[in-house]
């Protein structure tokens, strides 16, 4: 049994470094494979127990694991879209061949990295069929509360170019000198006009007429305007009026003292802001807290505006997108437009270990990992998203030859048992008498 179990033990040895073999030459091959995860053989030694107390070769085996939890290093690249994660999680994705069958149940894999690239139809997906997935947002941009133990609510990200975006004015900020001379008993009681562009829901150049008419009193100075607006959106219709009055008080004269609404919307105190509804719908107009600088103020002689502070912009073609690093999705259009379209989520497992592997550097979910959860990038035990970068390769050549070195000597040490045995049974077939009285 003793020559038996060793001719046994030193094939069990050829097998597994074999084995071994087979995994330093995936390993080597994928040195230059992005988001590659090395593949480890682990030795165990068998033993088996003889009950007449001699000893019996019981040999080896292997078991192999790939070290999925093994980071490579990022690398910059050129493209928005190609995307890695600065630490633990996951990217979702789908395969193209999923999005032309049957049904809507999309199945999801998980990737480390990827170059994501839009194809004929927009889909954002790599070379080699992998489809990027992600929770579409509102149009206001805000990411719906999807359940986050759950793929279902992802969906392919779908990327259109020729798509336009248009983005209506909700606010705008006044910073106007009206002439303190003006309100004065000798004024002239010529008005001040203005105008504030802004954009509607359709994109299109719209403005405000600001008329500015001094309450010239009988004696003294009133400090008093009408201030009256005008919407071109609404053919030129008065919006608002108000009556504005400032303070000539010692430290803080010229600044706004008090507005009094006598048509259209109300003035917010605490925010300064007047609630104008145009022909597109509302816009904040502000003009100032009482007793405060900045708005309308009222000083000397000389009337004189800053720039007008507003958002909204006209209709823009989208120009390109890119991730941030919670895993939202941007369309920036030339217009200066800035919009959320998806939102990435990062995928985590308790054991990323126990992850399937798949082709293509791709993975599924299974007993052995545990149940997945979606994050937002950044947040809980997952890393930023990172776009521009690649994850390389976790191979690290050098030590891997260093095994392969090890791996030589073993299974040519392995050959030498097998070698060794097949003659002590060729001597024992010869020489069977001097061998018996050998061992006894």
């Amino acid at each position: 049994m003793t020559i038996s179990s060793s001719l046994n033990s030193g094939v069990a040895g050829l097998q597994v470094n074999a084995g071994r073999l087979a995994t330093i030459a995936d390993n080597i091959a994928n040195s230059s494979t992005y988001g590659y995860k090395r593949v480890v053989a682990d030795f165990h030694s068998l033993v088996i127990t003889q009950n007449d107390g001699s000893y019996s070769a019981g040999g080896v085996r292997a078991s192999t694991s790939r070290m999925i939890d093994q980071r490579g290093t990022l690398v910059t690249t050129t493209n928005p879209t190609d995307l890695a994660i600065g630490g633990r999680g996951m990217l979702p994705v789908t395969s193209a061949a999923a999005l032309n069958g049957p049904g809507d149940d999309l199945p999801v894999r998980l990737m480390t990295t990827g170059s994501f690239r839009p194809d004929a139809e927009g889909v954002l997906r790599t070379q080699t069929g992998e489809v990027l997935m992600g929770w579409p947002a509102n149009a206001d941009g805000s990411i719906p509360n999807f359940p986050r133990d759950t793929f279902d609510g992802l969906e392919p990200v779908v990327i259109n170019t020729n798509q336009f975006a248009g983005d209506p004015t909700t606010y705008m900020d006044l910073s106007v000198n009206l002439p303190a001379t003006s309100t004065d008993a000798t004024g002239d009681g010529q008005p001040f006009v203005m105008s504030a562009e802004y954009f509607d829901n359709l994109g299109t150049s719209q403005y405000l007429e600001i008329t500015f008419t001094p309450n010239v009193p009988a004696s003294g100075m009133s400090h008093e305007w009408n201030m009256e607006i005008r919407d071109s959106g609404s053919g030129g219709a008065v919006v608002g009026e108000y009556t504005v009055t400032f303070d000539d008080a010692r430290g803080n004269g010229g600044n706004l003292e008090g507005v009094t609404v006598l048509s259209g919307g109300a003035y917010d105190a605490a925010t300064g802001r007047i609630a104008l509804t145009v022909a597109g719908g509302p816009l904040d107009l502000r003009i100032g807290r009482a007793g405060e600088t900045g708005g309308l103020t009222q000083l000397s002689d000389t009337f004189s505006r800053a720039p007008v502070v507003k958002n909204g912009s006209p209709v823009g073609d989208l120009n390109r997108v890119e991730v941030d690093a919670n895993g939202f999705l941007h369309a920036i259009y030339d217009s200066g437009i800035t919009r959320v379209i998806y939102q990435i989520p990062v995928v985590d497992v308790p054991n990323l270990n126990g992850l399937t592997t798949g082709d293509n550097q791709t993975y599924s979910i299974s007993p052995d990992s545990g149940q997945f959860f979606l994050w937002n990038a950044g947040e809980g035990p997952t890393g930023e998203m990172v776009g521009y970068a690649r994850e390389e390769s976790a191979t690290d050549v050098a030590a891997e030859l260093t095994q392969l070195i090890q791996t030589q000597r073993a299974y040519s040490s392995n050959a030498k048992i097998i070698q060794t045995v097949e003659l002590s049974r060729a001597v024992a077939t010869d020489f069977p008498v001097e061998i018996s009285a050998c061992v006894f």
